[in-house]
């Protein structure tokens, strides 16, 4: 009898323990670990082509209209825009304040494509930055070191270290990588028909 009562009272014990864990561990019915709560997320899968008045596919004169209207930015006007003669494309590069750094934007055909912005580490910060795309567009795609990337079909975002925003339009970007390609063949190509020359 005395024996079947220390039992008991083990039992009782052993289940108030394991009851505990469970509840600590957030098991649920069959035994199995809930997954942790996930930050309330707003817009997920929905990337934004924009910051502020800036977005992808917006022209070079819109682009230089807004930039001077902007108090993030130091432009001064045609000074901050180059042509890049070996691809065709325009590079408008600005100083910024408080925030922002600097900025970069380059164009092809007249139609921003990629949007920089550089940021002061001073006054911001990687994680802060971080917390917030996760906060409003998810997890990202994939995660290292060196960045963190966010992508739809049409664009692609990325945090990368130093501290950057990065836009780009994964359409333009994507023609021009393939075009890029198609371009190294054919010099292969020539390349080899004139070796075979010798």
């Amino acid at each position: 009898m005395k024996k079947l009562v220390v039992i008991a009272v083990f039992a009782v014990f052993f289940f108030a323990a394991f009851k505990s864990d469970a509840q600590k561990a957030n098991l649920d019915a069959t035994g199995q670990a809930e997954p942790a709560e996930k930050p309330e997320v707003t817009n997920e899968g929905s990337l934004p082509s924009q910051f502020r008045a800036f977005s992808l596919g917006m022209s070079l004169e819109d682009l230089k209209t807004e930039l001077e209207k902007d108090p993030y930015f130091a432009f001064r006007g045609d000074r901050d825009v180059s042509f890049l003669p070996l691809s065709q494309q325009n590079l408008v590069e600005s100083a910024g304040l408080n925030f922002i750094k600097r900025a970069f934007f380059q164009l092809k055909d007249n139609t921003v494509f990629i949007m920089s912005f550089s940021l002061n580490t001073s006054l911001i910060d990687h994680y802060s930055v971080y917390s917030s795309f996760v906060k409003k567009y998810g997890e990202p795609l994939s995660l290292n070191p060196k960045e963190a990337v966010w992508e739809s079909e049409t664009t692609r975002i990325s945090i990368e270290r130093p501290l950057t925003v990065k836009y780009i339009d994964r359409v333009v970007f994507d023609t021009l990588v393939e075009d890029s390609r198609a371009g190294t063949s054919k010099v292969e190509a020539l390349r080899e028909d004139f070796l075979n020359d010798f």
